[in-house]
Order: structure tokens, then C-alpha cells, then sequence
């Protein structure tokens, strides 16, 4: 699978996104926290980045998580994919940076490493009965 950052990967549906803030599972991994909810789809996953006014008052620095995020995603959301096209679903989730400071890029990757095992538990939680 290309390590790209599509248009058709982006979280754009204003009814999803409603839905999946009243609907969703909540995940904490920080630096962010999480909401995703099972969707239909043609693709596995849609994201939605976000960086907080109330935290970075900044465009600046909103950007600079956001640029980091995307980035530390495109190459970690892999075995995210593979994972959820071996159970045949489609999630569309919100990443919100909640730290107070702008982590470095190293430091973020490795989180979202962590969020992705997370994420991945949390969906197999979900699916028992």
C-alpha cells in the first residue's frame, strides 16, 4: 500500500463527523485522544486531524501539529489497514492533539505507534459480544 495522505483518506462528511461524535468510542492515547466509530465504506479508514484553538493559540503552531501528524500517520497507518481489511470494516476516526506543547516529530511517531495497538484493541473489544 502507497504511504500517501489522500483526499478519499480525509474525514470531510459533515453528517459523519456529527455521527461520530455523538456515537463513538472514546480512546486515550496520549498525546491525543481518540473517537472513531465503524462506518460503510470504500475505504478501511477516514481521519480527521485536529489541533485545538483552545491549545495553540497560533496558526503557527496548529499547523506544525497537524503537518506532524499527518506525517507521523501516513507511515504508521499500515498495520492499521491491514487490520481492519483482515475483519472487513471501514472506521472513521478523530485524532484531537491534547498535549500542551508541541512534541518532536521522533516522539510523535512512536506515539502513534502506540495509538494504532491501541486503536486495534479497542476495535477487538468492540467486536466481542
Amino acid at each position: 500500500m502507497p504511504c500517501t495522505f489522500g483526499k478519499e483518506e480525509r474525514l470531510c462528511s459533515q453528517k459523519l463527523i456529527d455521527r461520530l461524535h455523538a456515537e463513538g468510542h472514546r480512546l486515550m492515547a496520549f498525546p491525543y485522544s481518540v473517537k472513531w466509530i465503524a462506518v460503510e465504506g470504500p475505504q478501511e479508514c477516514q481521519v480527521m486531524i485536529v489541533a485545538p484553538k483552545r491549545r495553540f493559540r497560533h496558526a503557527v503552531d496548529r499547523n506544525r501539529v497537524r503537518r506532524l501528524t499527518r506525517e507521523c500517520w501516513r507511515q504508521r497507518k499500515d498495520a492499521l489497514y491491514t487490520f481492519l481489511k483482515q475483519r472487513n470494516m471501514h472506521i472513521a476516526l478523530s485524532l484531537v492533539y491534547v498535549a500542551n506543547d508541541i512534541m518532536s516529530y521522533d516522539t510523535l511517531c512512536h506515539k502513534a505507534d502506540k495509538l494504532v495497538e491501541a486503536l486495534q484493541k479497542d476495535i477487538l473489544k468492540s467486536l466481542e459480544p
